[in-house]
Parts: structure tokens; C-alpha cells; sequence
């Protein structure tokens, strides 16, 4: 497989950009390797002859692997486009990539890749270079921590423990104290045996759990419209606010509030596909309150809420969150 030996490392949601020419064909599947901390829908497109066809949504788990082409690979060019689920909240690094090609939102193949027919959209996919590792062909989704298989379900685990309301952090991969006591918890508090979370499933149960209102802050959008929302979070007299986080219409996320904080603010507002924030009756269609704190319109972590103007950054007012009651809740209609 001269041609495709290459180790291509995929930082989350971008593809390495490197075109690939195939022209040995490989005698197994063509796979992908999951070794980041959140898990992953890719979708494949293959280019051959001058035609292109895409398909997707393969979900590969943290420190698992999938085969996404059977048999002979035989291709041009293959590219690659990954997402992840809405509850991990701000998209944590930018999409990036090579060429556009059709993709729908649910499971699709589509023929013509290049002409997107009604419910596909057009997105950009970065070109890989499958690597050998021993398996056949394979294309490894990596980040910065550069984890094992091990690390990367173990790091998976921590997030979405996070994104639940546990207390699991840091994300890094690593099992101590903290993030046993937090697993432990969690299992206890879903009448889940001890071993649970060795089970196949047990990605699908933290992902259930963490888009649930629970005892942990929750938005929940009961609105059409896509939401994205911001976070300040009080702790020792200082106030960070943090954002965009994304609320797909009729789901809830829980924002990354690990601790506890003194107080909490919210501010959230409705968008079109563009990102451009929606008006209803000539108003902005937004939630908030009297509390003015900093944002931008890009993804963002703000320690100093004074005079956002002069920083370059923009005013929204916040509201805050009553925290007395059992499952705080805000919810956008």
C-alpha cells in the first residue's frame, strides 16, 4: 500500500489536508479511529473516475474504531467531514476543509455529491490519507492531547459526565479520585451497576443523561428555531462568562459548570442558518436580563465583564438563574 501509509491525524472537526491518490488497491476495510474525547459522526465521500458520492452519518465512539468502506479500496480521493453531538456545546475548534459535497442531517448516501438534491445541504470536507496499522487502511480522529484508545474513552467519559452536572473535570484522559467519584455517582444516581460503564452502550446513556434537565443547570428550547446561548458563572466574587452554545430546537444542553458557583447568569438568542441573530415583531429575538456582561460573536471565555465597548467586545444583558430550587431550568418558547 505504497501510497497509503501515511499516518493522517484529524484534529476534532478538521481534517488534515493532504490530497491522496490510491493507486495500489488495499485488501481491507476501510476504517476510522475515534481517539478524541467526544463522540464523532463522519461522513465519507469517495471521488473516482471524475464522480463523487457521499454518505454518512458513521458514529464512532471514543477509543473505538469503525469500518466505513468494505472491500477493495479502489478510489481517487476520499475526504471526510465530522461533527459532533449539539450537548458538548461551543463546536471547540473550526471546520475546515477542501472541497464542498452533499450531506443530509440524517443517515444518507447521495450519488452526485456535488449537486445537493431537497434536504441535503453542502458542507466542506478535508481530504485524508488513510494510514496502515496493520488493519487495513485507516483514518485516525485525533486532538491535541493526543490519547490512546484507552485515554480517549476515558477522556469521553470525563466530558460527558461534565456535560451531565458531575464533576469529572479536568478533561484529560486520566481516571483519579475525582473522576471516579464522579462515575460512581452518576451510576448510583441512574441505578446502573457498577460495571455499566464498560458497557457497549454506555456512551448513549451519558449522552441521554447529559440532555436531560437534571439537578444541574439546563436550557431546554421549546421554540423552531436554532438557539445559541452564553453562560456567566459567579464564583469568589468574579464573574466569566462563556459561550456560544448551541440549542437545537426542541433538545436541552447543559453548559460545562463544574463546582459550586455562587450564581448564575443567562443570555441566549435565536438564529438563522447564517448565525444571524432572528427578530420577532422588530425586536431581537433573544433571553436575558438586567445584568450587563461582555460576549462576542465568535467563541468566547470573558474573566472581565467591565467595559466590554473598550475591549472590542459586545454588551448583552444576562439574566440570572435562581439556583434554590431542585433542576434549574431556563427554557426558551
Amino acid at each position: 500500500m505504497t501510497n497509503a501509509t501515511i499516518r493522517c491525524t484529524v484534529t476534532l472537526l478538521a481534517a488534515c489536508a493532504a490530497t491522496i491518490g490510491l493507486a495500489m488497491p488495499a485488501s481491507a476495510d476501510l476504517q476510522i479511529c475515534n481517539r478524541m474525547s467526544y463522540v464523532a459522526e463522519t461522513a465519507i465521500a469517495v471521488q473516482e473516475r471524475g464522480a463523487a458520492t457521499s454518505r454518512g452519518w458513521f458514529r464512532v465512539d471514543p477509543g473505538q474504531c469503525r469500518s466505513v468502506l468494505q472491500g477493495v479500496l479502489t478510489a481517487d480521493e476520499i475526504f471526510i467531514y465530522t461533527r459532533v453531538n449539539p450537548v458538548y456545546g461551543p463546536t471547540p475548534v473550526a471546520q475546515t476543509g477542501d472541497v464542498d459535497f452533499c450531506v443530509a442531517d440524517g443517515n444518507f448516501v447521495s450519488g452526485g455529491a456535488r449537486n445537493c438534491r431537497s434536504g441535503q445541504r453542502s458542507v466542506r470536507f478535508s481530504a485524508v490519507k488513510p494510514s496502515d496499522n496493520g488493519q487495513g487502511p485507516t483514518v485516525m480522529l485525533a486532538e491535541a492531547a493526543e490519547y490512546d484508545d484507552t485515554q480517549a474513552r476515558d477522556a469521553g467519559i470525563q466530558r460527558l459526565l461534565v456535560a451531565a452536572g458531575y464533576d469529572a473535570s479536568p478533561v484529560d484522559g486520566l481516571r483519579g479520585e475525582k473522576t471516579d467519584a464522579a462515575l460512581r455517582q452518576f451510576l448510583i444516581d441512574n441505578n446502573l451497576g457498577l460495571t455499566a460503564a464498560g458497557r457497549s452502550d454506555f456512551f448513549d446513556v451519558l449522552l441521554d443523561a447529559a440532555q436531560k434537565p437534571g439537578n444541574a443547570f439546563t436550557w431546554c428550547n421549546d421554540t423552531s428555531n436554532l438557539v445559541m446561548a452564553a453562560i456567566g458563572i459567579e464564583d469568589r466574587g468574579l464573574v466569566m462568562t462563556r459561550g456560544w452554545y448551541r440549542v437545537e430546537p426542541g433538545k436541552c444542553l447543559r453548559p460545562d459548570v463544574t463546582g459550586q458557583p455562587k450564581k448564575l447568569y443567562s443570555f441566549a438568542e435565536a438564529v438563522d442558518a447564517a448565525g444571524r441573530a432572528l427578530q420577532q415583531s422588530g425586536k431581537p429575538l433573544n433571553w436575558g436580563g438586567d445584568a450587563v456582561m461582555c460576549t462576542r460573536s465568535s467563541k468566547f471565555e470573558i474573566m472581565d465583564q467591565g467595559d466590554c465597548a473598550a475591549k472590542g467586545l459586545t454588551s448583552a444583558g444576562f439574566a440570572a438563574i435562581d439556583l434554590a430550587g431542585r433542576n434549574p431550568t431556563v427554557r426558551f418558547k
